[in-house]
């Protein structure tokens, strides 16, 4: 790491932090220093030990070695309460918040300064630093009311009520769109012009280029460098990241596609609450070909993948795999048309706290040569999980090791050796590479299209326009469950694809704006 700043300068200095857990040693000597009213991004791999460096700092685990300094005195931090009364805050990637409280009650639990709640002064408060930090905040409102985005600014504010100096956010950006992701960046801006000081932990090279004053690389639990962002590049920075030089475009070679392994004819879906959520939806996948959906989260993805693989009942239309009607069919028959799921939400595939090898055969269990009747052949079970393991370079202790405790990078390996080895002739993938780093993110996409060139058809769901850009050859814009166009990811018109997430632009309204151009241009 880079020479050590003078006590004076930093008001963050982790000095030497050694964290251990059972066949794991999260950090490993771990050096970070950082300065007041900085943005400092804390940028590595999956498994790096970039929060559980912070989660030390922020008294969720105790270092086994090292030193705490904060404002140039050295201290012991037993819990999170320690941490706040020092200043420190963190918000994590899930966040803590009560869904049917309002944002005022949950910026409040927890606090005990006074017998009864002045409600009209939190509320007044709470006003008060929205307003200065630049954030938009009905203090009413109710948690389940608020975006993913809106919900983040509330721990925002539940960190800046409690007089926080050094907040610490963890992969902040995660579950927010685009536009919700730019307007944190400006928020934090704001913050640090205010004196605060922010650690941002992050694996996404375009957000620490943009928004951080320096950054720290940490590789296998111990801190490489630290830079300042100015005088580095994104290609430095993946180098330094995952010790290799990183692809940031892969070479797709052209295929030709085969016959449709699946087709959606006039799909009806219903959301939890009762309400449309698919309407009228059609689309078909042909085999070899890699078919994306983009669009903002929360408009109709979910449902549907749900309805392809059973998990959710349709309300009207046809689903077609390989020639064979599926509408009516439990997800076990769709298993074994030909079906594979990684879902958006890793855990809905997984059981956490089960092992590597227990997980990878969750699909395969009770056939043979790894189930026999009731019973199971521990050696094949083996075997099974440590040629996956080795195949697709799954980094875990042992395969007996709980899958929860692998980086998410791993986990999302494992979920997809799983799907991928039982050769699905239809292969749907929902945010594949979501809270990935570049690394892994570039392992995930290779796979992907190794499945394209196998000849299985894949259905990719993906909330991030790149990477369905860069994958697919075929993509469709869906809005409020509607699909609003389809066309060759190749000649994809960005503005368009923009305007058609919206729910602007609708496919007779593209052509019309093309012909309009073309019209102008003569």
């Amino acid at each position: 790491m880079t020479s050590a700043l003078p006590e004076s300068q930093a008001t963050v200095i982790l000095r030497g932090i050694v964290k251990r857990f059972p066949g794991v040693t999260a950090n490993n000597g771990a050096n970070l220093e950082v300065r007041k009213g900085e943005i400092h991004a804390l940028l590595g791999e999956n498994g790096a030990g970039k929060t559980s460096l912070m989660n030390v700092l922020y008294g969720i685990y105790h270092p086994d070695e090292g030193e705490i300094w904060v404002n140039g005195q050295k201290v012991t931090i037993h819990s999170p309460q320690d941490a706040i009364r020092l200043g420190i805050g963190m918000i994590h990637q899930q966040y803590r918040l009560v869904q049917t409280h309002s944002v005022t009650e949950n910026v409040v639990l927890g606090l005990k300064e006074y017998f009864f709640f002045p409600e009209k002064a939190a509320r007044a408060h709470i006003l008060e630093l929205a307003e200065k930090y630049g954030m938009k905040m009905d203090p009413d409102a109710r948690i389940w009311q608020l975006s993913a985005g809106e919900q983040q600014r509330v721990e925002i504010l539940k960190a800046l009520y409690r007089g926080v100096k050094i907040l610490i956010m963890d992969e902040p950006t995660a579950m927010l769109t685009p536009g919700e992701a730019m307007e944190l960046l400006h928020i934090l801006r704001r913050m640090t012009a205010e004196g605060l000081t922010v650690i941002f932990i992050t694996h996404k090279l375009e957000e620490v280029v943009e928004v951080s004053n320096r950054v720290t690389v940490m590789r296998q639990g111990k801190s490489i460098t630290t830079l300042e962002t100015t005088k580095t590049t994104q290609s430095e920075l993946a180098q330094l990241m995952v010790g290799r030089d990183v692809l940031f475009h892969l070479d797709k070679k052209a295929v030709e596609a085969g016959a449709d392994v699946l087709k959606v004819e006039r799909l009806n879906v219903m959301n939890d609450k009762g309400l449309p959520a698919v309407v009228d939806l059609s689309l078909d996948v042909r085999a070899g070909e890699i078919f994306g959906i983009a669009g903002v989260s929360g408009n109709g993805q979910r449902e549907l993948v749900e309805a392809v693989t059973g998990l959710r009942p349709i309300s009207g239309g046809r689903i077609i795999v390989n020639g064979q009607d599926i509408t009516q069919s439990p997800p076990r028959a769709r298993i074994k048309s030909g079906i594979g799921f990684v879902p958006g939400e890793r855990w809905m595939a997984l059981i956490p706290g089960m092992s590597v090898a227990d997980n990878m055969i969750l699909k395969n269990y009770a056939r043979p040569p790894i189930g026999n009747g009731p019973l199971l052949d521990r050696e094949a079970v083996a075997a099974h999980t440590e040629s996956l393991i080795k195949e697709y370079a799954i980094s875990t202790p042992d395969r007996h090791t709980p899958i929860k405790r692998l980086s998410g990078g791993n986990i999302q390996r494992a979920l997809l050796a799983r799907e991928i080895s039982e050769k699905p002739s239809l292969l749907i993938v929902a945010q594949p590479t979501s809270g990935l780093d570049v690394g892994a993110t570039e392992t995930i996409w290779n796979l992907l299209l190794e499945e394209r060139a196998r000849g299985a058809a894949v259905l990719l769901i993906s909330d991030d326009l790149k990477e369905a850009l860069a994958l697919s050859d075929r993509l469709a814009v869906i809005f409020e469950g509607q699909i609003m166009g389809q066309f060759a990811a190749r000649e994809a018109n960005l503005e368009h694809i923009g305007l058609m997430m919206a729910g602007a632009l609708r496919p007779g309204l593209a052509a019309a704006k093309d012909n309009s151009t073309a019209g102008e241009s003569a």
